[in-house]
């Protein structure tokens, strides 16, 4: 990011139904810190900080061939989330057993990353993944 960069972070804002479950994995199980807490009249808010922030574009053919890759078949809708973990099998089995869905175990991919795919709280598609190193003239793919 250079100081010319408009945008100072990319906050990606999700309803969940079921506010308590969702608070609970993706803080006390993921483990994304608590920056803040807000509430209006009956509602509330937690920003959780999920790190470094990018935003992924990709066109629906190459949508296709990460969903073939990680899972073995069309599986995104429009928005998918991808963590960078330290250790992608262990985080999957934590989350699958706080309740998220596992789609996908951890596959290696061809631009030589670890990824797993599961549905969790929020109805968000979740990535994991971990870099296992980059292979020569392959770009980086979360």
């Amino acid at each position: 990011m250079t100081d010319s960069n408009p945008v100072r972070e990319l906050r990606l804002v999700v309803t969940a139904a079921d506010y308590d479950a969702a608070l609970h994995f993706y803080r006390d199980v993921l483990g994304l810190t608590e920056r803040g807490a807000f509430s209006s009249p009956g509602g509330r808010v937690t920003i959780l900080d999920a790190g470094r922030a990018t935003l992924e574009l990709t066109d629906p053919n190459h949508a296709a061939f990460i969903d073939e890759v990680e899972v073995g078949r069309r599986v995104a809708g429009p928005i998918r989330v991808a963590f960078e973990v330290d250790d992608s099998t262990a985080m999957t089995s934590k989350l699958a057993a706080a309740g998220a869905e596992v789609i996908a175990e951890p596959t290696r991919t061809p631009w030589n990353s670890l990824n797993s795919r599961l549905d969790a709280p929020g109805a968000l598609q979740l990535t994991l993944f971990t870099e296992l190193g980059e292979p020569a003239g392959e770009p980086d793919e979360g």
